[in-house]
């Protein structure tokens, strides 16, 4: 008897944006962990990687992150929290929280 793998759909835990956090999208990088991202509420920030997510978190131009905008200058700089992967990604756009950065994209 073959039992075949029947492939069952996975839960997938999706970091949510919690208080001041904002969805973007990385537009270029700028060179020393540091990228222009265009977040869902219409501005370009200028963000960084923190120390101690420096050589854990790769990132390329067209990822989806999850940012944090810095008390000080919050609408210029801010800080990347979280990078998702696609089949988050995918989740994220089925609950309606990504389309507005697909908007954005078309300008």
């Amino acid at each position: 008897m073959i039992k075949k793998h029947v492939p069952q759909e996975e839960f997938v835990r999706v970091r949510y944006p919690r208080g001041r956090e904002v969805i973007g999208t990385l537009k270029q990088r700028l060179g020393s962990s540091r990228m222009k991202v265009v977040c869902m509420d219409g501005k370009t920030r200028i963000c960084r990687i923190p120390g101690r997510m420096k050589r854990k978190l790769w990132v390329r131009e067209g990822d989806i992150l999850l940012v944090e905008p810095w008390e000080f200058g919050g609408d210029e700089k801010g800080d990347v929290v979280y990078k998702y992967r696609p089949n988050q990604v995918a989740l994220l756009k089925k609950k309606g929280l990504i389309k507005e950065i697909e908007d954005l994209e078309e300008f």
